[in-house]
């Protein structure tokens, strides 16, 4: 059997077929698909539009930034893309960012060390004009960015960090307001479900649950910890149910970990917030739809996006930029 040679691939549409096909110049088809420098009469673009659409042409991606300077990219890394909170965010980032004209590649590093180093080194390699970093680390390695000359915005991140911009939130703040509006409600036994993350080290909303604690003039009650997943609050519900020592209120570092919680209390017969009452952290959407609804300390994402994108590639400072979160109040305290 004789093999029959392949035709040969049909080759992609280049700028001077729109040009040829619009009747123009393919100076002014790189006016039209760059958006400059020099203004095209409506009529005309509408043609080279035209054109484009029916030959199916793409820009060079690759070329375009070549000839900027600028890949037009920038790159998140998150620590867990299936956490609404970094969905959430991410999402707000990407808003932000194309407002500039930016596109966002994310990337997941699943609270790993390792993964986050991986990430970090491919963004640098690419080339991209900036990242965004929620790291698992309180001090994450940054080498790769700074020798690539890359900026960098620290997200998610309460702690000043010399030399670079940060964007985050007053956990401190968050934990004493926890413990402060449960105390209004009478409880004197308010423990702590505090997520673990892979860096270790004291978190702000477990030293503000201490702090509030200690100024309401209480004992501190059980703090109980676990990676900041649903399952694991379910996992800690369903132990905190039985157990006979339980808080009469807990204040979740999370509200992903108090979804879990809520999941086992309702299914071993303890009532929300009769029983223990819950003050949850980062309000997102999960908070309000949970049953009751969670009341939360919400994070002002959609600031901290704006202000993380403007610190990145629109000369905004390197400093430290903390927002105080809201208190969010609904069902689960007792309100």
């Amino acid at each position: 059997m004789v093999a029959m040679p392949h035709p040969a691939a049909k080759p992609a549409p280049t700028r001077t077929d729109v040009a040829r096909l619009a009747g123009v110049s393919t100076a002014v088809v790189s006016y039209v698909v760059n958006g400059g420098p020099k203004k095209v009469a409506p009529a005309t673009e509408a043609r080279v539009r035209e054109a484009i659409a029916a030959i199916g042409y793409r820009p060079n991606a690759a070329a375009r930034a070549l000839k900027l300077g600028s890949s037009e990219m920038l790159g998140m890394i998150v620590p867990d893309t299936t956490n609404p909170f970094f969905v959430m965010l991410a999402h707000a980032v990407e808003v932000a960012a194309a407002e500039r004209g930016y596109a966002l590649l994310i990337a997941n590093s699943d609270a790993s060390v390792a993964t986050e180093r991986r990430h970090v080194e491919s963004l640098a390699s690419r080339r991209v004009d900036g990242v965004f970093l929620s790291s698992v680390l309180f001090e994450p390695d940054l080498r790769d960015l700074e020798s690539a000359d890359i900026p960098v915005v620290l997200l998610n991140h309460s702690l000043d960090s010399p030399g670079f911009a940060s964007v985050g939130v007053d956990l401190r703040a968050g934990g004493r307001t926890a413990v402060a509006h449960l105390a209004e409600h009478g409880h004197r036994d308010i423990g702590l479900v505090m997520g673990t993350t892979t860096g270790g080290g004291l978190d702000g909303r477990e030293a503000g649950w201490l702090e509030g604690i200690r100024a309401a003039g209480l004992v501190p009650g059980p703090v109980i910890r676990a990676p900041f997943r649903r399952e694991e609050g379910y996992r800690l519900g369903l132990e905190l149910a039985a157990s006979a020592d339980r808080p009469t209120a807990l204040f979740a570092s999370s509200d992903i970990l108090a979804v879990g919680i809520v999941k086992a209390f309702h299914e071993s017969g303890v009532r929300i917030p009769e029983d223990v009452a819950i003050v949850s952290f980062d309000g997102s959407p999960e908070a309000e739809y949970s049953w009751p609804g969670l009341t939360t300390l919400a994070q002002p994402i959609s600031e901290m996006a704006a202000a993380a994108v403007e610190s990145l590639v629109g000369g905004g400072p390197t400093t430290n930029r903390i927002f105080a979160p809201e208190l969010v109040r609904r069902a689960s305290c007792g309100c």
